[in-house]
């Protein structure tokens, strides 16, 4: 009998242990409940994600870690620990092992289960990109691996744990100090500004995202050979996801996802299905069959132009079908998903909840956070914007709030030195419009009229401005400025300034400014001035031949003119342009990560015939594109950075320099 009982318990071992070796790792933690993981069993496994953490802090993909190891197999991992090669956070391998040790630590709080989720941590912080993503490998594995990476939700992935982490919930057991949960919502809040900079315009129309982006200008990549730079359904559905989760979001996380889910409306395939079917060798294989009553799906891959889906075998050609592809190709990966039905199940529910929050901040907005209304109505506390701030008090102590109702504003706008911090907000770009005609033979003051012909003048520091339109309606004349900035720490986001010539001077030497998902508009040197300005993620449009920037930057200046993530495009009759001349010797250019229109001239640069600027100007250029990005064929006298010289153009450097330490990172502002 006795021996009858230790046969059997033997046998219910071996089947507990194969069931759970049975099971895929991707799926084990989050199929047990909380009093599991108190057993013997789970103990046990939580000594093996202990050997295959590596000392950086991540551990390898697609290992099996609930499979029993031999002594051998436990010696080779301890041997193994400093090794840093294949440590990654693809197939949800950090991210998996972090959660499995939380929930071992809840049931024992042993402090060997702390101390690797906290290096786990450390290490999915350390190697976030600068730009807010991440690779597929860190250290970094050379090749597509490092590439910022959404395949497989792995980026996703990484972010749910970090958010989990900061909303300070039971998801994990594990709390980190205070210290490192900062570093935390910094990483996280740099993810969703890189997936936000990575959502793809299409013909001026945000849509979805590609498996993998260039970490360097952020564009769809390649990885394997049949993954072609696209848009992918499958992994843009958890990134919108991921964007709905966010408890309070920007307006622009909230575009993002607006723009996604009418990119996957349009993009849905109906009447299709894809069945297995038997072939005579027994073998299965995929084939797309038509059934009016099939759920949408969406293709795996689309083309980044029209969204037309193709198919790839490993010799990295387009197909238009699925059944042109080989069978191994055909059967072995994933080229149709239903993920997006997710997201529009999730959308209407998501939606409601944004315009319940939405009203409840504009009734706020209006009563509180605005202190002065401007509404050409009369419904405001000033129907001129004008009027609104001579109404302000003279150098405050707080920030003062204009909110500019949609309209038409026909008028001449000073904020004078006295009136700083001034937060300018208009209702809506498209709609919220400071217009007038002035120019330098209207004005008639002589050699200088040009810069009385502005618009919007900005002479108080600390000047916020977002969600409106400064133009100059004088058409082509000669010099008519529609904004006119001479103060320090002044940024414009989301904005558009219309005119021809010059509409756009940055003056005021050793002031900085930033704009930031502008649209600036003209002919003929129409970014031009002596102040540092960083233009980001801006549209510059020539409406003729002619010259982009003119800068005078003093000769003492780090910096003058630097564009980055820009997209350079020109009317039709624009075919001769030069990205820049020196108005004055000394003169700093840079364009970074551009993207250049084909009426970019080939030579890039003019000197203005002005011989000596060749030496004493800076123009240079850093990983552009487009057709327009001809760097063997620019001027001999410009320069190609090097990636050395690049890193030195962040936005810290070009705009906190010489900056107080009050006033460090003014350029966070958004309201």
């Amino acid at each position: 009998m006795k021996v009858l009982k230790i046969v059997v318990t033997t046998v219910l071992l071996l089947l507990i242990t194969n069931t759970i070796q049975a099971q895929k790792w991707a799926n084990f933690v989050r199929e047990h409940d909380e009093a599991w993981f108190a057993t013997p069993e789970a103990k046990e496994i939580a000594e093996n994600v202990l050997l295959y953490q590596r000392n950086i802090g991540g551990w390898p993909k697609n290992i099996q870690m609930q499979n029993a190891l031999t002594d051998a197999q436990k010696k080779e991992l301890i041997a193994l620990k400093s090794d840093t090669h294949n440590i990654t956070t693809d197939n949800g391998a950090t991210t998996q092992e972090m959660l499995y040790l939380s929930k071992m630590y809840a049931q024992y709080p042993e402090e060997k289960y702390k101390k690797a989720f906290l290096l786990g941590l450390d290490y999915i912080l350390e190697a976030q990109y600068d730009n807010g993503g991440w690779p597929q490998f860190y250290p970094l594995k050379k090749g597509y691996y490092t590439h910022i990476t959404y395949n497989d939700d792995s980026m996703v992935h990484i972010m749910e744990a970090l958010e989990a982490i900061l909303d300070k919930t039971d998801y994990y057991s594990i709390k980190p100090d205070e210290k490192t949960i900062e570093k935390t919502r910094v990483a996280f809040n740099k993810g969703i500004v890189c997936i936000l900079k990575t959502q793809y315009s299409q013909n001026g129309v945000l849509t979805a995202w590609c498996a993998q982006h260039d970490k360097e200008t952020l564009l769809p990549a390649k990885a394997r050979a049949y993954e072609l730079p696209s848009l992918s359904g499958k992994e843009s559905a958890k990134i919108v996801l991921l964007l709905m989760s966010i408890q309070n979001p920007s307006p622009e996380v909230i575009t993002a996802i607006n723009s996604a889910v009418a990119w996957f409306e349009k993009t849905k395939i109906t009447g299709i299905k894809i069945e297995e079917m038997t072939l005579q060798n027994g073998k299965k294989d995929r084939v797309l069959v038509t059934d009016p009553d099939a759920k949408p799906l969406w293709a795996r891959f689309m083309e980044l132009d029209d969204n037309t889906p193709f198919f790839c075998d490993r010799d990295g050609l387009k197909k238009a079908t699925i059944s042109e592809i080989s069978y191994e190709r055909r059967n072995g990966y994933g080229w149709y998903t239903d993920q997006p039905k997710e997201v529009l199940k999730e959308y209407p529910r998501w939606k409601k909840k944004i315009e319940a929050i939405q009203l409840i901040k504009k009734q706020v907005v209006l009563k509180e956070e605005f202190n002065i209304v401007v509404d050409q109505s009369g419904n405001g506390d000033f129907k001129t914007i004008q009027q609104a701030i001579n109404a302000s008090k003279a150098y405050p102590s707080e920030r003062i709030t204009i909110f500019v109702k949609n309209g038409i504003y026909n008028e001449k706008v000073k904020v004078p030195e006295w009136n700083s911090r001034i937060s300018l907000i208009g209702e809506s770009r498209e709609k919220t419009i400071i217009t007038y005609d002035d120019h330098f033979n209207k004005i008639g003051l002589g050699r200088n009229s040009t810069f009385y012909t502005y618009t919007v003048l900005i002479e108080g520091n600390d000047f916020f401005c977002k969600n409106l339109t400064i133009q100059n309606t004088s058409g082509q004349v000669g010099q008519a400025v529609a904004l006119n900035v001479n103060a320090n720490r002044v940024m414009f986001t989301n904005c558009s300034f219309l005119g021809y010539q010059d509409t756009l001077y940055t003056s005021g030497e050793g002031t900085k400014n930033y704009f930031k998902d502008c649209y600036i508009e003209g002919t003929t040197d129409f970014i031009f001035g002596d102040a540092t300005v960083l233009f980001e993620n801006c549209v510059i449009n020539n409406k003729s031949d002619s010259y982009i920037t003119a800068a005078s930057t003093p000769k003492d200046s780090i910096y003058g003119y630097v564009f980055k993530n820009c997209k350079l495009i020109a009317d039709a009759n624009a075919t001769k342009v030069y990205l820049g001349r020196p108005w004055r010797p000394y003169a700093k250019t840079v364009f970074m990560n551009c993207e250049m229109g084909k009426h970019i001239l080939p030579e890039g640069w003019h000197n203005w015939s002005k011989p000596d600027a060749e030496t004493s100007s800076f123009y240079a250029e850093y990983k552009c594109t487009g057709e327009g990005y001809q760097p063997k064929n620019r001027v001999a006298w410009s320069h190609q950075l090097k990636n050395s010289e690049a890193k030195k153009y962040t936005i810290e450097n070009i705009l906190d320099s010489d900056t107080t330490v009050s006033n460090k990172q003014w350029y966070l502002r958004n309201n």
